[in-house]
């Protein structure tokens, strides 16, 4: 986590004097204090009474919120692995193509997460790259980014109308706005969380609207969410939909022993979810083929197999290490990978350690805590119970693999925030010697999220975790300068010895000769010469990330002798 970030946790102080701001009036002032507070609440509560009105309404609150905020938190700069994986797949889809032909100098390309046999594209599933092709046909990667993320507030509410009554799922959508959409790595990166939690959020929204009206448009929803969750995050999302599953095939046995709700199950139901469910199976099939050339193994399967080491699950222990032909995959592979995780209790401890660091400024914030009476009684309320089973059951998929990453959760999001609120509820019926300690304190609840989110912004912390926002933001100028600068050009990324794997520059987009600007890893050697003879019409320059003073850009390095020579060229600011 940041540094300069708020931690609130390790600081309650703060927490305490909101909820004594809100406690006193309550408890010296009750009449008087409800009256004013419920007069503002019934404002929203009116909002909230129209249903599609309150869905655009958030929709439009986090669009407009996020761009008011450019200036303090810009547009994104891409900088982790998977980022740029997923931008590959997006500039490939954006031209009209499932996969690319593998590039015949591929070594000095070669990057992580991405394939380069028998086609070169991303590993990734394409949910996530979808959106970001949609926006870069707008203009920009991050348009379909922002757009996601506000559909995910939208779909919240959708799905809590539901489950609870509009007040309440606006509520809902409110928090999770606030929460994931604004200083959060769901929306200032391009690695995804948003999309798969919409997902989760038709399915359940599709379903409490099942259980009371049969509809086709319902069963249309349902497959159609479950079509997004396994093309963006399969694994976490067979856990979410098992406890669903159990739900639908009970409801559908209840409906099965009556003759007219049969038909009217099989017709407006039944068929309509399997029919875009089949679509969804065949459509991920050629997709695969069209990757991997096997209908039955996706991407995000065959590359594990072919380059990494380190162990994906719990029980498993890593391979042995391998060879790789450059030092970044090997520090990555053979080193991080394998010591992340050896099946010992150490490291055992240490994932858990690390996913509870992660999440907690993902999910939560500190005044949660004032929130433990009301989530007392939340267990014992059966209206949420499939929802609180699909949380649950995500949470033990998560608990099973190695990595941290909070976006793995993003399937049950919506589930997470329907038992926030609902554990609201119940905090506010709680008096203390008839005065109104619950209602008080759920206020300074809502009013901390709001305050702790501001504290980022004010700071220009784009991710608590520092995944989101400034990225590899030398590697971007860079990029700039180059692309402002006549003719075409390769830059040939060296690193020094110690350099993180983590900070990887050497990523292209899908058409790598068509591009202006073209990123390789200095090889030297025949490598190199292939390079240049590749590409004669081209101008070299020579990057070196870890120069302490800044980046050194060199012109046409094709001797060390003239590097040393040479070093007028551009300086990039690092």
């Amino acid at each position: 986590m940041d540094s300069s970030a708020p931690n609130w946790l390790h600081e309650p102080a703060a927490t305490l004097l909101l909820a004594l701001t809100f406690l006193l009036p309550a408890a010296l002032f009750p009449q008087l204090s409800e009256r004013f507070f419920r007069g503002i609440e019934n404002l929203f509560s009116r909002l909230a009474a129209h249903k599609f009105l309150a869905v655009l309404f958030v929709f439009l609150f986090v669009l407009l919120l996020r761009l008011a905020l450019l200036r303090q938190l810009p547009v994104p700069y891409p900088g982790i692995h998977d980022e740029f994986s997923y931008l590959l797949m997006a500039d490939t889809f954006a031209h009209g193509h499932f996969a690319n032909p593998p590039h015949p100098l591929w070594k000095s390309f070669e990057t992580f997460h991405v394939l380069f046999f028998p086609v070169y594209a991303s590993k990734y599933p394409p949910a996530q790259g979808i959106v970001l092709a949609l926006g870069q046909f707008l203009g920009h990667p991050w348009i379909g980014v922002l757009a996601s993320a506000a559909a995910v507030a939208a779909s919240f509410v959708w799905m809590f109308q539901a489950w609870m009554p509009s007040r309440w799922a606006f509520l809902a959508g409110i928090l999770g706005a606030v929460k994931l959409c604004v200083a959060c790595y769901w929306i200032n990166s391009y690695w995804g969380g948003a999309v798969a939690a919409i997902g989760g959020a038709v399915v359940l929204g599709a379903l409490g609207r099942l259980r009371r009206h049969v509809s086709p448009g319902c069963g249309v929803l349902l497959a159609s969410g479950v079509a997004l969750l396994i093309n963006s995050r399969p694994y976490e999302s067979v856990f979410f939909c098992l406890p669903v599953t159990v739900a639908l095939v009970l409801w559908l046995l209840q409906q099965w022993r009556h003759e007219e709700h049969r038909r009217a199950v099989l017709r407006k139901v039944v068929f309509p979810a399997s029919a875009i469910l089949c679509v969804t199976v065949a459509c991920m099939a050629f997709y695969n083929w069209r990757l991997t050339g096997n209908p039955l193994d996706p991407p995000y399967a065959y590359a594990p197999r072919l380059i990494h080491r380190g162990a994906t699950f719990l029980w498993e222990k890593p391979k042995s290490p391998d060879h790789y032909d450059n030092a970044q995959f090997d520090a990555f592979y053979n080193q991080y990978e394998i010591g992340n995780y050896d099946r010992t209790w150490t490291t055992f401890k240490s994932v858990f350690q690390d996913k509870r660091e992660h999440c907690l400024p993902t999910f939560f914030w500190p005044a949660l805590w004032l929130l433990l009476p009301g989530a007392l009684f939340v267990c014992r309320d059966a209206r949420l119970r499939l929802v609180f089973f699909a949380l649950l059951s995500t949470v033990f998929g998560y608990c099973l693999v190695v990595w941290p990453g909070p976006h793995y959760l993003a399937p049950a999001a919506g589930a997470w925030f329907a038992l926030i609120v609902e554990s609201i509820r119940h905090l506010r019926t709680i008096r203390l010697f008839g005065r109104p300690v619950g209602a008080a304190l759920s206020r300074a609840i809502v009013l901390a999220l709001v305050f702790d989110v501001s504290q980022l912004v004010q700071q220009r912390i784009s991710d608590p975790l520092g995944w989101g926002g400034w990225g590899l933001g030398d590697r971007a100028d860079l990029q700039h300068k180059l692309e402002s600068t006549p003719g075409k050009h390769v830059v040939l990324v060296r690193y020094e010895e110690g350099h993180s794997p983590h900070e990887e520059w050497v990523y292209n987009l899908a058409d790598i000769d068509a591009s202006k600007v073209i990123w390789a890893r200095d090889l030297p050697g025949e490598a190199n010469k292939q390079l240049l003879k590749y590409y004669p019409d081209r101008t070299f320059w020579l990057a070196s990330p870890d120069t302490g003073d800044g980046a050194v850009i060199v012109r046409n390095p094709v001797s060390p002798a003239e590097n040393k020579a040479t070093q007028d060229g551009i300086r990039a600011p690092y």
